[in-house]
């Protein structure tokens, strides 16, 4: 046995070989994205990405509200027109990931439950980690 640091072409081969095993656990693929933002007289001022990954599932990986934005809905209206687009596009559970100082009272004040976290105190953060179910 060897250890080795993988190329691009391996970790392609890698990834791809997982894929196939998942495949045998989904019975069904869905594609799909969501990029969304907020333009105040031309400028971006938030956005929001979020991505189909299994199960229709919804993984968000990016909010972003620019800092004299926050607390005024902005966030908040992203979050709410993702899930109405997910919801159209059959999307039954989404998830995100969020650290301590950005929307974690967000997400829960729009019905995001916290299945886990933790504190990394050496470093100063902690990571939690939501999920809401959409009827």
């Amino acid at each position: 046995m060897k250890l080795i640091d993988l190329t691009e072409i391996q970790l392609a081969d890698i990834e791809e070989r997982l894929e196939a095993f998942d495949q045998s656990f989904i019975s069904y693929k869905m594609d799909g994205s969501i990029q969304i933002g907020i333009e105040e007289d031309g400028v971006l001022v938030a956005g929001l990405d979020a991505c189909i990954t299994a199960f229709k599932i919804l993984y968000v990986s990016t909010v972003f509200v620019d800092k004299s934005y926050r607390r005024k809905g902005y966030g908040k209206m992203l979050v709410e027109e993702m899930e109405k687009r997910a919801r159209k596009m059959g999307v039954n559970t989404i998830r995100l990931d969020t650290f301590s100082w950005q929307g974690k009272e967000l997400y829960e004040a729009l019905g995001y439950e916290a299945v886990g976290h933790y504190e990394n105190k050496i470093d100063g953060y902690a990571e939690y980690f939501f999920v809401k179910r959409l009827d």
